[in-house]
């Protein structure tokens, strides 16, 4: 499926820090890539720093940001913010993995746009990506 603009809907999935299983996420990115979407897998043991630098840099849509370890409340507020100090505030950010209700809530109130638990079905997050994009707009 196209984006507002006509091209591919472009994700970046990351995995931040010292987690170290990817199994579910390079599911995630088939399931994405299936869907029709140009999908980036940073690789495992990446630093907030690489993952908005790069983010920006491949002008994607949306960066995925799949989290087993716990670290949630740290990692995403500073992807966060590093994104809106390179002029990406307009890149969608999404959770995925493990993570409290309490944090979900949390996540959202701090500009996450979207927290898909392990437990979600492949077709929902498809369908999550498209409607993020197209509730943005064009860019």
């Amino acid at each position: 499926m196209e984006g507002p603009n006509t091209q591919p809907i472009r994700v970046m999935i990351a995995k931040v820090g010292l987690d170290g299983h990817d199994r579910g996420v390079k599911i995630v990115a088939r399931c994405l890539r299936d869907a029709g979407m140009d999908v980036i897998y940073t690789g495992l043991h990446r630093t907030p720093e690489e993952v908005a630098l790069a983010a920006v840099q491949e002008d994607v849509d949306i960066l995925g940001i799949s989290i087993l370890s716990g670290a949630q409340m740290t990692v995403f507020p500073r992807v966060l913010e590093l994104l809106r100090g390179q002029h990406g505030s307009d890149i969608a950010v999404v959770g995925g993995g493990v993570m409290p209700d309490e944090d979900v809530a949390e996540l959202k109130r701090l500009g996450v746009s979207e927290i898909l638990l392990q437990d979600t079905p492949p077709q929902a997050i498809v369908e999550s990506m498209r409607r993020l994009v197209q509730e943005r707009g064009p860019r």
